[in-house]
């Protein structure tokens, strides 16, 4: 066991930042009845985990492992939330002391098989990074075959898309005759040409209005510049590749520079659809003021890795995807243990709305495809404007764009009419707020 799970294990985790990890208030009011040894069996805790039985509804009790350092989780319920209300009971328990589960156990023969999957997932993929860089070394010629066999297909892709969008446009937006089934049809065409980004981008432009002409042209700007991605500046080069679809694994980014700092983590995001759940979350670096963005993500029924508390404080190192306004990274070595600061130290700088927007529009002269920039808003209260709610500073405001009631109501509710701290999206369709920090310097999420 290195040093650092030992360490690990000692320092046990606080009510608060357990809680903070729940995907929603159901889920923390259900692990705090499963926080008890009542319902648990055969608990442990060892090699930077823990691990117990928990008794359901059904003849076969759950089994739950919590990998500590990521932290991630597994566990044999059907709840589709991560982590479920049993990761978090567990960690409940746990944390009330030794009393509760034991400490320098062996992990059970089904925990320890998860565990032992997951160094071994890890090695692959450093072995993969290693196998990659030794065959381009080996043999250039061939890798870059390769890489021009995809560019063609690729460049074949984009030349296809500009003609469906030109058609589009030619029959008129609002005529009816693009249906969901042709849109997936390109997103199809799309994957075939090796470019997923685009896909993707296909699928939102699925679900815009009929009218969305500025969605149409951007990506349309985006299928023309890969056209001239040779004589394009090296960034904004980077930043066209990235959005088509050509990205660099993490393990190769992060044997590159890296950015060490320490990183304040503002909020994260779920979202799920039926192929997979995203997981967003977005870091503050206190040192060199960069926002950073880590993406993780989860096969249905299985939760994305990477969990991070909200308002921990971490010093790590951060490699950033080359773009001309890099911000989407991958998390390299921790050093030390994370610390939550408290009071007013908690809070993260911030912005004014005219600041934010100001930040924005910088952020969209290097990106012009950015629908949105990750800023923190200072002294501002939600009140309610003659075209909807709005984030108020008493001089400038900026339109509210919560994810659904729930997130508004939950903002309004914590600032309580006085002036406080909101880190979200910034863009031009409005702000969508992720998290709140109330007078004490707690954050609480509001975006779930």
């Amino acid at each position: 066991m290195s040093r650092r799970s030992v360490r690990g294990m000692e320092e046990r985790w606080s009510t608060e930042h357990i809680l903070s990890l729940a995907p929603d208030a159901a889920s923390q009011k259900a692990a705090g009845k499963l926080s008890s040894p009542a319902p648990w069996s055969q608990t442990g805790s060892g090699q930077g985990a823990l691990w117990g039985q928990c008794r359901g509804s059904g003849s076969t009790p759950y089994r739950t492992v919590v990998e500590l350092a990521t932290p991630a989780y597994q566990c044999s319920c059907p709840s589709r939330k991560f982590p479920c209300k049993h990761a978090l009971g567990l960690l409940l328990l746990w944390s009330t002391g030794p009393q509760a589960v034991a400490e320098g156990a062996e992990p059970a023969s089904w925990a320890g098989e998860w565990l032992a999957g997951r160094r071994l997932r890890a090695e692959e993929a450093a072995e993969r990074v290693t196998a990659r860089a030794t065959a381009v070394a080996a043999d250039p010629a061939a890798a870059r075959r390769r890489a021009e066999r995809r560019s063609a297909r690729v460049a074949a892709g984009t030349q296809e898309l500009r003609l469906r969008l030109t058609d589009r446009i030619r029959r008129g937006l609002a005529d009816g005759s693009a249906t969901t089934t042709d849109w997936e049809e390109v997103a199809a065409r799309m994957v075939d040409a090796q470019a997923p980004g685009l896909a993707s981008l296909v699928r939102e432009l699925a679900q815009q209005p009929a009218d969305a002409l500025a969605d149409h042209a951007l990506l349309h700007l985006l299928a023309a510049a890969y056209d001239r991605v040779g004589e394009l500046p090296a960034p904004l080069a980077a930043t066209v590749r990235s959005r088509i679809g050509f990205t660099t694994d993490s393990a190769e980014l992060l044997a590159g520079p890296t950015v060490r700092d320490r990183w304040l983590v503002l909020g994260g995001r779920d979202s799920t659809d039926e192929r997979l759940t995203t997981r967003r979350l977005w870091l503050h670096g206190t040192k060199t003021a960069r926002p950073a963005l880590l993406l993780s993500f989860g096969r249905p029924g299985q939760a994305p890795e990477l969990a991070i508390p909200t308002g921990q404080l971490l010093e790590a190192e951060v490699a950033f995807q080359p773009a001309a306004r890099p911000l989407r990274a991958a998390l390299g070595p921790r050093h030390g243990l994370p610390t939550t600061p408290s009071g007013p130290a908690a809070r993260p700088p911030g912005l004014s709305p005219a600041g934010a927007l100001a930040a924005y529009g910088e952020a969209v002269a290097d990106d012009p495809w950015l629908t949105s920039w990750p800023v923190v808003l200072t002294a501002v209260v939600p009140v309610a404007g003659p075209t909807g709610w709005q984030l108020s500073d008493g001089r400038e405001a900026l339109d509210l764009r919560p994810a659904g009631d729930a997130a508004l109501w939950r903002l309004v509710a914590v600032c309580g009419g006085r002036p406080m701290t909101v880190f979200g999206e910034c863009g031009h369709r409005g702000f969508a707020p992720v998290t709140v920090w109330d007078e004490s310097g707690r954050p609480t999420g509001v975006a779930q």
